[in-house]
């Protein structure tokens, strides 16, 4: 299954990788998100939509946990992963909010695209789809989602090195540690990211991100029983 959004479809990676890495899923007994999510990134945010660009590194491999948005969890889960924890934690301190879940569906409906540089994991084995070629797919979504001006939130080393050669002048570019708890004091915390994405898309005359309210009865919203891991 490719992207059923439109604008990324024609990538070369879908013609030139992705048969032989669909393959390889397949003869997998489980892989997280499901099938059916794994381009839920591309589905939901179209190239010309694309006004934030956050990178996450791979599918949580919690199962039920991974969703196809980096970061997102299905809007039923009660305890959060402790990364979102502290994004959450840091967007209250920011701007005095946070979404009342842990689904971000909302965030990728704004033109914010939520990617992870591998869009599969194994459960429970964190990092096991890393050099299976989703690399090619995510320089080729970064080269043509840099084409106009976005903001870029790069948090940790892996993100940041990812995205470095998209990142030009015509681009706001926020740079932190990540918000792991191994490394959220060592610069996430206190960085004000959400305000200062919002204080840029309105200087350039553009709606800002609203970051804490999902639409009510949202029909892309995912609960837990929507996604297998």
């Amino acid at each position: 299954m490719s992207p059923t959004g439109p604008g990324w479809a024609d990538l070369p990676f879908f013609a030139e990788d992705w048969p032989a890495l669909r393959d390889r899923l397949a003869a997998r007994d489980a892989v997280a998100p499901p099938a059916a999510l794994r381009f839920r990134a591309l589905d939901l945010t179209a190239p010309e939509d694309v006004r934030v660009v956050i990178l996450g590194q791979d599918p949580y491999p919690t199962p039920g946990h991974a969703t196809g948005l980096a970061f997102s969890v299905p809007g039923d889960l009660r305890k959060l992963p402790p990364s979102l924890r502290n994004i959450f934690a840091e967007m209250r301190d920011d701007i005095g909010c946070a979404p009342e879940s842990g689904d971000l569906t909302h965030w990728a409906q704004q033109g914010v695209l939520l990617l992870n540089t591998a869009l599969s994991v194994d459960p429970g084995q964190p990092g096991s789809h890393a050099r299976w070629g989703w690399d090619r797919l995510v320089a080729q979504v970064l080269d043509r989602a840099a084409r106009r001006p976005c903001a870029f939130l790069l948090w940790g080393n892996h993100a940041q090195k990812v995205a470095r050669p998209f990142t030009g002048p015509e681009h706001l570019v926020i740079e932190t540690a990540h918000p792991s708890p191994l490394a959220a004091r060592r610069g996430f915390f206190g960085s004000r990211p959400f305000g200062r994405i919002n204080d840029w898309l309105e200087a350039r005359g553009e709606a800002p991100i609203d970051w804490c309210h999902a639409s009510r009865g949202d029909a892309q919203t995912l609960s837990n029983t929507a996604s297998d891991g």
